[in-house]
């Protein structure tokens, strides 16, 4: 397996700049989420790895090698996509043989490599079968069995559970986890879905418009959001952003949310202007004496908890209370927040402000705003 480091890497077509000077590094042996919207760049960035696509400017580096005028054929990567592209006219057998018939391995070995993936994927008893006739989950796992086969330094896999139900989705994306953890690959992965990522990943790029917002742990960047953008992406509900102004000086510890006064992490570096301050749907107390109000618009019943919607004089926001709570459409309660888990944004810039909450790490291309 390999270590996959990015340099500055740049990708253009015409006038249009997919890519936007982006740098990471992928550790030997981990599981990497590509994570955005689409038409972010995060498939520019996987084909780029992958050498479907040559960069503009910048470098990529697997194994130690520099890669990135190198074509595909030359970087020993094997790709997984979202539709399969699986070979109609031949069974399970033959398209995971596939590649290494091509190569020219001995007949002998060729069928032990493949009784030794399919034994690892739990296909031996569809080996024989066409695989038109196959379950998407099954067409799924011989996709994976023909790229496993070879070996390769490292698997590019481009939404590869996109094409399923949702319930299924869940249950491929363990068994996809539970098979990389056994193999020890270094695995680049794509996908829109944050719960995915969140899911499945050792780190995390999360990219928008070419540019990396965040790169880090899933800990890190549902904690600690590098900006605005990362904040609303990741998490179900997102992150509340509430409006407020103010002069903050080193070592502040409040901020005025329009005619009330709220405890922040204390400041590590000075503000002064329009600020937002971010809070966790579960991090929102309803509390019958809190001198904060917000007015209750809605209530989502979930099981064990429950999602209620308030409107406040900084904007609306969601609380995720435990469901034995009474929250009745129409009440007028107290709202409570710990200052720990709070993160501050400069409302225009959408960048995080620093304060003793360390904040997560910007991408290397930097953050919009």
């Amino acid at each position: 397996m390999a270590e996959i480091i990015i340099k500055n890497l740049r990708k253009e077509f015409g006038d249009f700049t997919a890519v936007q000077s982006s740098s990471f590094k992928i550790e030997d042996g981990e599981f990497f989420m590509l994570l955005g919207p689409s038409g972010c760049g995060k498939t520019t960035t996987l084909r780029m790895i992958a050498g479907l696509e040559l960069p503009t400017s910048g470098e990529i580096y697997i194994d130690g090698e520099e890669v990135s005028q190198k074509p595909a054929s030359q970087r020993d990567i094997a790709m997984v996509f979202q539709m399969f592209a699986l070979y109609p006219h031949m069974n399970v057998r033959k398209n995971i043989s596939y590649p290494l018939v091509s190569q020219g391995m001995p007949g002998a070995q060729v069928k032990e490599k493949v009784a030794e993936v399919a034994k690892i994927l739990g296909i031996e008893d569809i080996l024989n079968r066409s695989v038109g006739g196959l379950s998407g989950g099954d067409r799924q796992r011989v996709a994976l069995g023909r790229a496993i086969v070879r070996d390769p330094k490292a698997f590019m896999m481009d939404e590869p559970l996109g094409a399923l139900d949702a319930e299924f989705r869940e249950h491929m994306a363990e068994e996809l986890r539970a098979l990389h953890d056994r193999m020890g690959a270094t695995t680049v992965y794509v996908t829109h879905d944050q719960l995915e990522a969140m899911q499945m990943g050792d780190k995390i790029v999360v990219m928008n418009h070419g540019v990396i917002e965040q790169f880090g742990t899933p800990q890190d960047i549902y904690d600690k959001p590098a900006t605005m953008f990362v904040a609303n992406f990741i998490g179900s509900p997102p992150m509340n952003f509430l409006k407020g102004h103010g002069t903050l000086d080193v070592g502040a510890t409040a901020v005025n949310l329009r005619h009330h006064s709220i405890l922040i992490p204390e400041m590590r570096e000075p503000f002064d202007g329009d600020i937002t301050v971010g809070v966790r749907p579960e991090h929102v107390r309803l509390s019958d004496e809190g001198s904060y109000r917000g007015e209750i618009l809605a209530t989502e019943y979930l099981g064990t908890t429950q999602i209620v919607t308030l409107a406040t004089d900084a904007g609306e926001l969601k609380a995720r209370i435990g469901s034995e709570r009474r929250a009745n459409v129409g009440d007028t309660v107290g709202l409570a927040f710990n200052a720990s888990t709070l993160t501050l944004f400069n409302s225009q810039t959408g960048n995080a402000l620093r304060s003793n909450l360390n904040i997560g790490v910007l991408g290397m291309g930097g953050a919009h705003g």
